[in-house]
């Protein structure tokens, strides 16, 4: 019975109870107006009244009309029965109405058992009864339970991470068959971290296990333990772990546990703040349990670093699991399992998909197959086509189209050789990705985009492959200054020369890839996130080393500008060329950039039409939009492709 039935039953039963004590206190109607006694009497000795039933003082009777009427008579009256005797009134005597005993008890003890009732009602609400959420709950556990047939996950649908689901499957056996392994005097982990990026899938996987080995699942997120209350965090876990027990064999799934498993002693106000009481109250259940129970705790985050070492000390979370992103064989898994319940076209190929969406994590590649279902609905087709998955790959890595915008004919221009000299510069350096797509239809909050795509999944770059991106970064700039000066050059490539600046810092000061620095590490920790540790920091580099440092940064950046500047120069009619062609079609693909580079007349798109080659900016009323978001900025995928937006 659920907590709405239960709700339901105890208001019918006190409705019922007071409308039972006030229909028997309330007066019923009368037959008659009731008559005064002496008028009575007159009619009585006058001949007037026919029959009357004496119930001790109340006297009802008929007057010889038939009409009733009512009275009522003093105490003790014993002339009336000689009237009515002497005036021939038929009459009869009744008992006067009792109460038994019992209904006594019950009408005088309903209202303190309603009063009482109700306090118990309110307490209990109060409290979160049957799982709720009073204002006296904040004791209970917080973890959300779901039953074996609750859980409908399972192995099948999650792919892309084949090694973390080996790692995970000997659980699914202990929790089915502990004694398996208790023969061998084998245990269990008790914990099981999983690592993992936002979107890969973490939290799916730690379903499935329940799933697969039908057990309850206890879902809770680590910021659920701590309230403004002190004890409160302590008090929830052992709640937790109490529910578990009852329901073992379980599993325990606690999201995001970075928010209450920080490093302890982090702080500079003290080590008895609530979060660390709940960390310490969690470290003591995890050690105070035997694995005989069967109770599992899989724990997921993103941040490993910032945990506290006694979390995953053996005996604890003594084993992680690492979910990274899906290479391409896993991006493939993953969107056939997300294409189940879509009806695709005939020309859908799931490999071509996930060759051209690298970095994708599970979520973003679950978004994609959303996105490309709701563009063939908008089109009412009945089947989701190639062109609609290609369609919302580009809303994903660059961003919507912002047609509606109006942008002049100079500035389109201007925003056509960046994105052009981008393109060019890209194409020119080696160990670059490929171009993917060249378009100045503003999109998200660039007003162009130049995208790359890798050939094949990457994980490491080489000192030429960074340099090469430093010059495409760099692209940009330089073809405005080579069409329009020094002093037309705009503020457009101000996220260009944020993250080229970055490569380069991290080059000389984190990589080693600098000859004259050496291979040492210059900067300090930049994950560092606890205060008490940020305000011991010192700085490790004498101010000659910083001095070279910036030398050495700025050797770089130089170096790899000028060679972008003479990629440029040499290949001023390419630039020209693919500048006109983004004029006329706004949008240029792989095929049309290559045929450009070649020296030819790209061909046009396959979907596109002359009588539609109006700007991307149409429809809105004139406003030139700031001019540093003129460059194709965090949009541009210069490094990596998706992986930069992903």
């Amino acid at each position: 019975m659920n907590d709405l039935t239960k709700n339901l039953l105890i208001w019918a039963v006190i409705a019922f109870v007071l409308i039972a004590v006030f229909s028997k206190f309330s007066v019923p109607a009368q037959p008659t107006a009731t008559l005064p006694y002496s008028d009575f009497l007159t009619s009585v000795r006058n001949g007037g009244v026919k029959e009357v039933d004496i119930k001790g003082q109340k006297i009802i009777g008929r007057d010889n009309n038939d009409s009733p009427f009512v009275t009522f008579s003093p105490p003790n009256d014993a002339q009336l029965v000689d009237d009515l005797f002497a005036n021939k009134v038929k009459f009869r005597a009744s008992p006067p109405e009792e109460r038994g005993i019992i209904w006594d008890i019950i009408i005088s003890w309903v209202p303190f058992l309603l009063i009482i009732g109700l306090w118990i009602y309110i307490m209990r609400q109060m409290q979160g009864g049957g799982g709720g959420r009073g204002a006296m709950s904040f004791g209970k556990s917080r973890a959300r339970m779901m039953t074996e047939d609750q859980v409908k996950v399972n192995f099948n649908d999650v792919a892309g991470c084949d090694e973390a689901k080996d790692e995970v499957a000997e659980l699914v056996e202990f929790l089915r068959d502990p004694g398996k392994f208790q023969k061998l005097g084998g245990k269990i982990p008790r914990g099981v971290l999983m690592v993992g990026s936002p979107g890969t899938g973490k939290t799916l996987l730690a379903k499935a296990i329940a799933g697969e080995a039908k057990v309850p699942f206890f879902s809770i997120s680590g910021s659920d333990f701590v309230e403004m209350f002190v004890g409160v965090g302590a008090s929830r876990v052992r709640d937790m772990f109490e529910q578990a027990k009852k329901h073992a064999p379980c599993i325990i799934f606690i999201d995001e546990i970075d928010a209450v498993g920080r490093q302890r002693g982090a702080g500079v106000g003290g080590g008895h703040d609530e979060r660390e009481q709940t960390l310490n109250q969690l470290l003591v259940e995890m050690d105070g349990f035997e694995g005989s129970e069967g109770i599992i705790v899989i724990a997921a985050t993103n941040r490993p670093d910032v945990l506290d070492a006694a979390l995953l000390r053996p005996g604890r979370f003594d084993r992680q699991v690492v979910v990274p992103l899906p290479d391409v064989r896993g991006r493939e898994q993953i969107l056939k399992v997300h294409m189940r319940k879509v009806p695709l076209g005939d020309d859908v190929r799931a490999m071509l998909i996930a060759r051209g969406t690298p970095g994708f994590s599970g979520a973003d590649l679950a978004n994609l197959v959303n996105e490309a279902a709701l563009f063939a609905a908008r089109s009412n087709k009945r089947t989701v086509d190639m062109a609609e998955f290609e369609k919302a790959k580009d809303k994903i890595m660059m961003g919507a189209e912002r047609k509606s915008m109006v942008m002049k004919e100079e500035e389109k221009l201007a925003t056509a050789y960046h994105e052009a000299g981008h393109a060019i510069v890209g194409l020119s350096v080696p160990e670059h990705d490929p171009v993917y797509k060249v378009s100045i239809i503003p999109r998200g909050r660039a007003l162009g985009v130049t995208m790359y795509l890798p050939e094949e999944d990457r994980y490491s770059a080489s000192k030429q492959r960074l340099e090469s991106q430093i010059s495409s970064l760099y692209g940009g700039r330089i073809a405005e200054e080579l069409i329009y000066g020094v002093e037309g050059v705009t503020t457009g490539a101000s996220n260009d020369i944020e993250r080229a600046t970055s490569i380069a810092r991290n080059m000389v000061t984190k990589w080693g890839l600098s000859s004259r620095m050496g291979p040492l590490a210059y900067s300090e920790d930049e994950g560092e996130v606890f205060l008490g540790r940020s305000v011991t920091q010192h700085k490790h580099v004498s101010d000659e080393t910083a001095h070279a440092i910036d030398g050495e940064i700025r050797e770089v950046i130089d170096r790899n500008y000028n060679r972008s500047k003479q990629i440029l120069t040499d290949k001023m009619s390419i630039l020209h060329a693919m500048a006109q062609a983004l004029m006329k079609y706004e949008t240029i693909d792989r095929g049309q950039v290559d045929a450009l580079m070649r020296g030819e007349v790209p061909p046009p798109p396959a979907d596109w039409n002359d009588d539609d080659s109006s700007s991307g900016g149409r429809g809105a009323s004139p406003k030139t939009p700031p001019s540093s978001d003129k460059s194709s900025g965090s949009d541009d995928g210069v490094i990596g492709g998706a992986a930069s937006s992903h």
